[in-house]
Parts: C-alpha cells; structure tokens; sequence
C-alpha cells in the first residue's frame, strides 16, 4: 500500500510541475517563438551566388 500512495504522490507532482511550467511558458509567450523562427529566411538570396563571384582559376599547362 505505500508503493501505491508514494506513486501517486510522485504523479500528482510531476502533474503539478508541467501544468506550473505550462502556465509560465504561455506567459512568456514561448510557444510563438518557433513561428517566428519559421517565418525568417534561412539565407539571403537576394545577391549573385558565392560561386559566381569567386574568380576562375587560371588553365594548367599540360606538357
């Protein structure tokens, strides 16, 4: 009978914890920070490529 009361004890506080962690996120406004980051581009693409602007490597003479 102790097991069974130290496990719901051990429940009921783990219950408590994330609905305290929950209520403290939704405060802070946590969970729209994933759709912010979803909305920035991953790299600027409004330029020439890198590789287009490195210069070309002169031939080698083969002999």
């Amino acid at each position: 009978m102790g097991v069974l009361t130290l496990q719901i004890f051990v429940s009921l506080t783990l219950v408590v914890g994330s609905l305290i962690l929950f209520a403290v996120s939704a405060r802070r406004g946590d969970h729209e920070h994933a759709d912010r980051l979803a909305l920035f581009p991953i790299e600027d693409d409004t330029g020439p490529h890198p590789a287009a602007l490195a210069p070309a490597s002169p031939p080698e003479n083969d002999r």
